[in-house]
């Protein structure tokens, strides 16, 4: 086994055969229908699987980032996908970093014993895309609220979360020093906001991924619900922004193991001119290749989650990390795709259902040319590219 697969071996353990109880059944069933998966996010939550990183005082285990990334690498390593419930994972970021203890103790109980859902992280929006200084929604105060209109697009879970994260201007970018000055975080009840303001409309794609587009028409917010300083939510968002690369980028690493792990043992049991498939190096090399890819990538991944836990800065690891892994994902699963031939296609096998889903992470929540112009400009001292 090898040493990047051996961290907190019970947890991998519990996960497991929790996800043993949802096989690939369960999942191709809720496809068909474009189901969330409720049952699957109740026993992680009752499990205490989602709740890992909320600190002991609030009701949490009190666990580093890391123990959040084994969660969801084998999760996703099952053939599972923790899609439905990793941002409670990372929405904490911002809300443990930057939250008061006031707003800390009304919440994070309540979500550690999963009477309150965090599940929204309302970023994106239509006409900026990944140039996040560029959003439109605007929310303006008026008395102890705050009144917000815009729209958000590509946003996850909204449907079954109780909370969201939401980024909006509080002060219009060409009146800010620098475009990530004039922003501002707030934690949005959304079940007092459903209907008040805000409205969710679903999204169809080519995976069950449960997204929406939102619409805020005068939607009052709560003044206490700010997360940090007003005009500073750029920066307390990049607390959250690490964090979901981080333990997305585990999340990759699962599927690649998924990938190999099923790639491997078809090309051993599958016979083709009275030999296993596998006996060949046009076979056997691509998947070893990919086994390679994927140990190595999660030796950053690791390594992201350490400086992240020790409160360094871990920008360019956090985005570097989730390139690698995405790229291990992607390229295992185009490999298993390849040596499955045509039951790769076939559903029951569950090979087309995680291409599909391991695909989406060459785009979000980073898309990869973003993370090179960073290194490009940040590590390497070149010019800005845009």
């Amino acid at each position: 086994m090898s040493s990047t697969n051996s961290n907190y071996p019970e947890i991998r353990e519990a996960v497991a055969k929790l996800c043993s109880k949802f096989p690939g059944e369960y999942w191709r069933a809720l496809d068909d229908t474009d189901t969330y998966p409720t049952e699957f996010v109740q026993a992680l939550t009752d499990s205490g699987f989602l709740s890992v990183l909320i600190p002991e005082e609030y009701g949490g285990a009190g666990l580093p980032i890391e123990a959040g990334c084994v969660i969801l690498e084998e999760i996703q390593r099952s053939g599972c996908n923790g899609g439905a419930c990793h941002a409670q994972m990372y929405t904490m970021g911002t809300l443990l970093r930057h939250g008061t203890e006031e707003q800390k103790k009304k919440y994070l109980p309540g979500i550690a014993e999963g009477s309150l859902r965090l599940q929204a992280f309302g970023v994106t929006e239509p006409t900026s895309g990944t140039d996040t200084t560029r959003i439109r929604t605007m929310a303006v105060r008026d008395g102890d609220d705050y009144v917000i209109n815009g729209q958000k697009v590509f946003i996850s879970r909204t449907e079954h979360s109780d909370l969201m994260v939401l980024l909006t201007r509080t002060t219009p970018r060409d009146e800010c020093k620098k475009p990530s000055d004039g922003m501002s975080v707030f934690l949005v009840d959304m079940r007092e906001a459903l209907g008040n303001g805000l409205t969710i409309n679903p999204i169809k794609t080519m995976l069950n991924h449960a997204t929406t587009e939102l619409f805020f028409d005068n939607m009052r917010v709560p003044a206490a619900n700010m997360l940090g300083a007003e005009g500073k939510g750029f920066k307390c968002i990049l607390d959250g922004m690490n964090a979901e690369r981080i333990l997305i980028a585990s999340e990759c690493i699962g599927d690649a193991r998924f990938f190999v792990e099923r790639a491997s043992a078809y090309a051993c049991e599958r016979e083709v001119f009275g030999r296993p498939i596998g006996q060949n190096q046009g076979i056997q090399f691509p998947i070893a290749r990919n086994y390679v890819e994927t140990e190595a990538a999660a030796l950053m991944v690791y390594n992201a989650a350490k400086l992240f836990d020790e409160g360094k800065p871990c920008g360019s690891e956090a985005n570097m990390c989730k390139l690698v892994a995405s790229e291990a994902s992607w390229h295992a699963a185009d490999t298993c795709l390849q040596t499955h031939g045509g039951f790769g296609y076939a559903q029951e096998y569950d090979i087309e259902r995680k291409f599909r889903e391991t695909r989406l992470y060459q785009t979000a929540p980073i898309s990869t040319n973003l993370i090179l112009s960073h290194v490009g400009i940040h590590e390497l001292g070149m010019p800005k590219s845009f």
